[in-house]
């Protein structure tokens, strides 16, 4: 998928005409990008890709991946399009030795299944931590014109009650409990990008994303939304095993981009931000149900699918209670920077664009 698909291509389009994002200063900088085959990876690169091949920025990715086949795979139509896009094979506990100059830095890569996080806790705290200082060194050993780091909103723990939630809310995350590991990981790394910002003058900035998704999904995710949609383009039940009261935000991958790329370019310093489409805030069964009722299911199927809640498999340790996370965007707002696209349009696109 990329241009020829008529959904992503309108995504590149949107990204690369953002006012607001100064691709000025991208412009003969080469960038480093690990997560590079993720979503949010894909999307990115894509998005600086095209700016370089359509708008007349000249551009150098390079792409941390641990298989150079997969890559190439993931990436094929991008490569055969002469985008100036090449590999560097390693993973976060092993980054090969970069021998050109590196302006700025996108620190994605991480591992993001929940399963990995508790039954291999020791390895996700150790992987984010030797990858992310290795990274920020790298930073300060170029000089680097811009560092950011793509944390999440899971760094403000679990929140029990309806509130908005600004970077400066306080969070708890229990370290006793090993699925832990990853939003707590989340928080060192976050710390460690504000203290190489003050004692080493790393222009080191994080971003707070939300759950994210949209076009350019692989057809193996399993997260909820993926199977959500998979239900509904089969015209099958959509089935919960919980009254799905858990509330939270969402965004579109490319809002996501445009959100990652304001803040590396005119973020402040040694701060985090919040990315989220405040106007997509919803519980888990809302979101059911919109996936249920979208247009495009019923012009294909000439009526909704129905949404089941089953509650015999929850034995109350399987899923989480519920919570609600209602992040407040204002920051990134002040920045120029706004999502575009409701929850509809998110499931709308990622279904077109799939087909």
């Amino acid at each position: 998928m990329w241009i020829e698909n008529e959904i992503f291509h309108e995504d590149m389009e949107a990204v690369t005409q953002a006012n607001y994002i100064p691709w000025e200063k991208l412009s003969n900088k080469t960038i480093f990008i690990t997560g590079a085959t993720g979503l949010i990876g894909f999307n990115l690169i894509s998005a600086l890709a095209y700016a370089s091949l359509y708008k007349e920025i000249p551009v150098k990715i390079i792409a941390l991946v641990r298989d150079e086949d997969q890559a190439k795979e993931r990436f094929h139509e991008i490569l055969s399009t002469g985008a100036p896009l090449k590999f560097m094979v390693g993973d976060l506990e092993h980054i090969p030795p970069v021998h050109e100059h590196i302006d700025y830095i996108v620190h994605g890569g991480s591992p993001t299944a929940s399963r990995y996080f508790a039954e291999h806790p020791v390895e996700t705290i150790m992987m984010n931590l030797k990858g992310a200082t290795h990274l920020l060194e790298l930073a300060r050993e170029n000089r680097s014109e811009g560092f950011l780091f793509l944390s999440s909103m899971e760094v403000y723990g679990g929140i029990h009650c309806r509130e908005k939630v600004d970077e400066k809310h306080a969070s708890f995350v229990d370290t006793m409990i090993p699925r832990n590991s990853y939003p707590e990981v989340k928080r060192m790394v976050e710390s460690l990008c504000a203290c190489y910002a003050d004692e080493y003058g790393v222009p080191a900035k994080s971003i707070r994303l939300t759950q994210t998704f949209g076009a350019g999904i692989r057809k193996s995710e399993n997260r909820v939304f993926a199977q959500f949609a998979r239900s509904a383009m089969r015209h099958e039940n959509i089935v919960m095993f919980t009254k799905g009261g858990t509330e939270h935000s969402y965004l579109y991958t490319a809002d996501a981009v445009s959100a990652i790329l304001t803040v590396l370019l005119k973020g402040r310093i040694g701060e985090a931000y919040n990315a989220a489409n405040e106007q997509a805030y919803c519980s888990i069964k809302e979101m059911a149900e919109t996936v249920a009722n979208l247009d495009v299911i019923k012009e294909k199927y000439n009526e909704p699918v129905s949404v089941v809640i089953d509650e015999s498999k929850n034995n109350g340790k399987l899923y989480p209670p519920e919570l609600y996370m209602n992040l407040d965007t204002k920051k990134i707002q002040q920045l120029g920077w706004k999502a575009t696209k409701n929850l509809k349009d998110m499931f709308t696109r990622m279904i077109l664009a799939a087909e």
